[in-house]
């Protein structure tokens, strides 16, 4: 799993770490968000679906991680 900023969009407005849930171990905010952590990161996706830019992109790269994703929930 990857998250992209798309630097053209980001204005920096750190409401992608303010968000979420790890934000902290996760966002490094300065002129332009940048996911540092992703080991903390829950696919919650919240950060992606609360910038107000558009800005940020979850890519999974496996298949399977949805289902993780779906499995972790569940619990």
């Amino acid at each position: 799993m990857r998250i992209e900023v798309d630097e053209e969009k980001c204005t920096g407005c750190g409401i992608c770490k303010e968000e979420c849930p790890k934000g902290a171990k996760i966002w490094d905010v300065d002129k332009k968000a940048m996911a540092t952590n992703l080991r903390f990161c829950h696919l919650c996706t919240i950060c992606a679906s609360k910038c107000p830019e558009n800005a940020i992109l979850i890519i999974r790269d496996d298949e399977d991680e949805s289902k993780k994703q779906d499995t972790e929930e569940d619990l």
